[in-house]
């Protein structure tokens, strides 16, 4: 190998993953690119003549999968070609895809904004007729984005660690009583492994989950906040989950008290952990199940938008209990399930026991966090 550079380590670590298919005789280092001088240990390679004088080499598509996984994992992506009659396999890192950040910032302001507003009203001030009120609303605010910001980084995070080309959060803001949508996160790209996809699926619910529950735990420990009518007369009347009203079990709130918009937040958080925990689609849930079953996830997530559409209208017409939101998240996975899940490149390596065991305490966790009538308007 060539001088040791700061790429030294990762091609050894590629070397040590690509040596099953491939005798390597040379390593060399340019530019930030790493080029492996190999020889196939197998004839899965096929020669392509391009311009009578490069060769290209085209791989047989289950030794693709597996070479891109391995370097997706490390932030590569890889071209194998014939040059002056060796084989090189180039490591090429992944480059950023051009983003307009000014985008991400802008909706970040809006969404801080559209939370501050509506915080404020959950403080009982009037934020339009005394624009100065607004800045009542701030810990609702820091609360809130808390929530989502971790849920959206650990996912940035996760998938970046594995290699995965992905934006930066895009936070939503939309006039709902929380003042926005959440947040969501492009991938562009394929998926290295079920590893891979497990462990972006899981971290967000898991983190978010871990934040809500502190979020949740300072909002019962602050002074009571006195009870208010609600935005024009209208009420909010919330039904904690089990694992909120544990929480108030060991922190009781004041009586003749409104909940404290900080934990609101956090039982926002909650809530938003349980829906992106829905086993369908390219929900979280159903990236931890697709993990975890394979192909035979499929089945769940196509048979889950059955079952929330009737369980709205079992609760709505037969219970006469608002259950308006399964019928609107019935009708939403018929098409974020119908559209199916990406195939990782390698999906034959199983996830393991450990991470297995993971999954179902995170869906078990899940269901703690909400209720047949999350809340009701009246």
């Amino acid at each position: 190998m060539n001088d040791p550079s700061p790429n030294s380590f990762v091609a050894k670590e590629l070397a040590e993953k690509i040596s099953p298919f491939f005798t390597i005789y040379d390593i060399q280092q340019r530019d930030g690119n790493i080029f492996f001088f190999v020889t196939p240990k197998e004839a899965r390679v096929v020669a392509e003549e391009i311009d009578g004088a490069v060769v290209r080499h085209s791989i047989e598509p289950m030794l693709y999968q597996k070479l891109w996984a391995i370097f997706a994992e490390k932030g590569y992506q890889f071209s194998l070609r014939h040059d002056l009659g060796e084989n090189v396999l180039i490591a090429t890192p992944f480059k950023p895809a051009h983003e307009r950040r000014w985008i991400n910032v802008v909706l970040l302001v809006a969404t801080v904004l559209s939370t501050m507003v509506m915080g404020s009203f959950l403080f009982g001030v009037d934020p339009i007729n005394n624009p100065s009120d607004v800045l009542k609303g701030i810990p609702f605010t820091i609360a809130i984005m808390t929530v989502l910001g971790a849920h959206e980084s650990a996912h940035y995070i996760v998938a970046k660690r594995h290699g995965m080309n992905t934006s930066l959060p895009y936070f939503i803001p939309f006039p709902s009583m929380i003042g926005t949508m959440g947040a969501v996160i492009k991938h562009r790209g394929p998926i290295p492994n079920r590893k891979a996809l497990f462990d972006v699926g899981i971290s967000c619910p898991l983190v978010g989950l871990f934040v809500s529950v502190i979020v949740t735990i300072i909002g019962l420990l602050l002074p009571p906040v006195p009870a208010v009518s609600g935005m024009d007369g209208v009420q909010i009347i919330l039904s904690p989950p089990p694992l909120f009203e544990l929480l108030m079990r060991l922190i009781p709130p004041a009586e003749n008290s409104m909940l404290h918009p900080v934990a609101f937040a956090g039982w926002v958080g909650m809530l938003v952990t349980a829906l992106n925990l829905i086993p369908a689609g390219q929900l979280d849930g159903g990236h931890v199940l697709r993990a975890m079953l394979g192909k035979k996830a499929s089945y769940v997530s196509g048979t889950l938008p059955f079952v929330l559409l009737f369980l709205g209208i079992y609760l709505t017409y037969v219970r006469n209990i608002d259950g308006s939101i399964w019928m609107f998240w019935g009708v939403l996975l018929f098409f974020f399930a119908g559209m199916g899940h990406p195939k990782p490149l390698d999906d034959d390596v199983p996830i393991g026991k450990v991470r297995m065991a993971l999954g179902i305490i995170t869906f078990i966790l899940g269901l703690l966090c909400v209720t047949l009538v999350p809340f009701q308007v009246q």
